[in-house]
């Protein structure tokens, strides 16, 4: 198994510490996990750090697992060929575009529930690594049918996209769309600025 290159071990190990961190002390994730919490703007509680801090939470076993074991499949190897600043830049670009999408979703929604995991930085990891390798034959868990990363990236954006217009689940499938449109602008801005 090869080694977790540092800024994504350091991520992986943030989600997985403060998770546990809340489990063992259930009265300081009541009172600190609604200030690091992505509440709608019409909440009343929104703060400006919380596009970045939402990112660290999770919500249960099941979100955490899969969350950090998309980072090390897919960031271990972006992270061992663009670098920690070029990856960190990936993550923070996804987080960000996830939040910015999901504050308007709600918004146009009326929602006031708030919005916890790394889903979004997840899906712009996807997608960069559907651009970068995509001819790579990925075996994903469902269903385990071999497939190529760009056809792989293609499905899971659809099925995103359809599950985000039925939602009825309280799954924020429009903030995993968002960290798509964020790493992919990023990625197309780095090529556009390498041609000039």
């Amino acid at each position: 198994m090869p080694q977790i290159p540092p800024v994504t071990k350091a991520f992986m190990l943030a989600c997985v510490g403060l998770y546990c961190l809340f489990l063992l002390l259930p009265g300081l994730q009541q009172g600190l996990q609604p200030w690091l919490q992505l509440w709608p703007l019409a909440s009343g509680n929104f703060m400006p750090w919380q596009p970045v801090t939402y990112a660290f939470l999770h919500g249960g076993e099941f979100h955490l697992f899969f969350n950090m074991l998309g980072l090390w499949m897919f960031g271990s190897e972006l992270e061992r060929v663009w670098g920690a600043k070029r990856y960190t830049q990936i993550l923070l670009a996804s987080t960000l575009a996830a939040a910015v999408v999901q504050l308007i979703v709600t918004q146009l929604m009326g929602s006031m529930s708030p919005t916890v995991g790394a889903s979004g930085a997840l899906f712009g990891l996807l997608l960069s690594f559907g651009m970068l390798f995509p001819d790579r034959i990925i075996v994903p868990l469902f269903p385990p049918i071999p497939m190529k990363a760009k056809y792989f990236v293609a499905i899971f954006g659809a099925l995103e996209l359809l599950m985000g217009l039925n939602n009825n689940s309280g799954v924020a499938h429009f903030a995993h769309l968002g960290g798509m449109l964020g790493a992919y602008l990023l990625i197309r801005y780095w090529r556009t600025a390498r041609r000039r």
